[in-house]
């Protein structure tokens, strides 16, 4: 992150009230720059740069466009793209305070009456242009159970962009690592530029990856398009 000169460590003032592990989590957030940056800005998570390195490299986000953000709580993402003047729906099965401009359907991806929701926000519109994921499985510290239930999540979202995004549209998928590579192998036969980036704001000790998968190929029956014609 450029412009930022050099920092003192904040320590905590009781760190006795805490257990070793909300210590170090605290501390973590105290001394994280992404973090600072993020509320500086009123952005509701540090992920938001994330997105920001990934959109400013691939120009996903574009006034117009529609975008579903899955798994969007707190918000971050669906803040970002709605700034940069995309029409967002953002999906969450927990409740999500409102954002300006921002669709909120409370449900299951997964559910049909979740993707009955979101064809009537879109009024007709049966097509998106981008859907993003920024979801995690929940982790259970084994690294093969972990893996796969990344690769399980990733799919389903792989499905979903596959039901939803048009021709020439994109999607953006959280993985750990070691899950990617069979995601990457599915999106191929969807997408076509399909890669995995791990952006300069991933905290140094996290697994997470992303798989960004660009042009979605026509479905079968469907007229060619030229290549990358997000709308």
């Amino acid at each position: 992150m450029s412009g930022d000169g050099p920092r003192t460590k904040v320590r905590l003032k009781d760190a006795r009230a805490h257990t070793a592990s909300s210590q170090r989590w605290l501390s973590r957030q105290l001394n994280d720059p992404y973090v600072q940056r993020a509320k500086s800005m009123g952005y509701r998570a540090r992920s938001v740069f994330k997105l920001e390195e990934i959109d400013e490299r691939f120009g996903l986000i574009k006034r117009g466009r529609i975008v579903v953000d899955l798994g969007a709580a707190p918000g971050s993402w669906s803040q970002y793209a709605v700034k940069k003047g995309a029409r967002v729906v953002a999906v969450d099965l927990q409740p999500m305070d409102p954002i300006a401009g921002v669709t909120i359907i409370e449900g299951d991806f997964l559910e049909a009456e979740t993707e009955q929701a979101l064809v009537q926000v879109l009024e007709g519109q049966d097509r998106v242009d981008l859907v993003l994921s920024d979801m995690a499985a929940s982790s259970t510290g084994r690294k093969l159970v972990d893996r796969l239930r990344a690769e399980q999540l990733g799919e389903a979202v792989l499905t979903f962009a596959e039901a939803h995004v048009g021709q020439g549209g994109a999607v953006l998928i959280k993985l750990v690592r070691g899950a990617e590579a069979v995601l990457q192998q599915q999106a191929k036969t969807i997408f076509r530029s399909v890669r995995i980036l791990r952006p300069e704001a991933t905290r140094s000790d996290s697994s997470e990856c992303f798989l960004l998968a660009l042009d979605r190929l026509p479905a079968e029956g469907t007229p060619a398009q030229e290549p990358g014609s997000l709308r």
